[in-house]
């Protein structure tokens, strides 16, 4: 049996806006599972950034009930969620957020620093993480050297460098052509064949069809649970 990753009940993310409480998340149970490729998708402002922002341990749930590897962490502090981030989840933005003045291979070795590693293994790990993403050749050069792409290889070297147990990526193909986004789509998959459990944010069906599990939210609620491997397990939330 798959070991669990994350498990929601009944979680809810409410905004006070003037007198009214807006639900960003309303309810939501979510499983999901080691070795999964997820697909969360929703037209804006249905709730996915924030659904994916409370799975990263970016923000807390207002109600409910968040177990990361078994861990409740729903109610945790910052400085605790920021240490489960950097042991356990690794991030791939739209907007890539590397360093402008570190190099590829430094921008790789940040969450080392961050998890106090010497500076041997953390040049170690980067290069191992660059190689896994066909870029070991940038190394030594700086973000202003690359290609959007590559920009994003780097990225996603940096998101995997500690091994960590989820990867999750907002939008990680946003803004780039559609080469490199066949590209870096290749590297999620590869990436997915050899187990890791990645959680992707998009919006474009083109870019969900990667994943095995695409989840459509609408309205801060989960309608849709779809196994794309096996059309016939279809859920229909509502």
């Amino acid at each position: 049996m798959a070991k669990n990753i994350v498990t929601l009940a009944g979680v809810k993310k409410l905004y006070k806006m003037g007198s009214e409480i807006v639900a960003a998340l309303n309810g939501v149970d979510l499983r999901i599972d080691e070795g999964e490729f997820v697909a969360l998708m929703g037209p804006s402002g249905s709730g996915k950034s924030t659904l994916m922002n409370i799975l990263g341990c970016l923000d807390r749930p207002t109600e409910g009930s968040y177990k990361l590897l078994d861990q409740e962490v729903s109610g945790l502090s910052d400085d605790q969620l920021a240490a489960i981030r950097n042991k356990t989840i690794g991030f791939v933005f739209q907007n890539f957020n590397l360093l402008p003045k570190l190099t590829s291979l430094e921008n790789v070795a940040l969450p080392a620093v961050y998890a106090g590693l010497n500076s041997s293994n953390r040049m170690k790990l980067a290069m191992e993480a660059l190689e896994k993403v066909s870029l070991a050749d940038r190394a030594e050069h700086l973000p202003s050297e690359l290609s959007g792409g590559q920009r994003q290889r780097v990225a996603i070297a940096r998101a995997i460098a500690m091994r960590p147990s989820i990867i999750m990526a907002d939008e990680p193909t946003g803004n780039l052509d559609t080469k490199s986004t066949g590209e870096i789509m290749e590297i999620f998959k590869d990436l997915h064949r050899n187990g890791s459990t990645i959680i992707l944010v998009t919006h474009e069906p083109d870019i969900a069809q990667a994943a095995a599990r695409q989840i459509l939210v609408k309205d801060g609620k989960i309608t849709k649970d779809i196994l794309t491997a096996h059309s016939d397990e279809t859920i229909d939330i509502v």
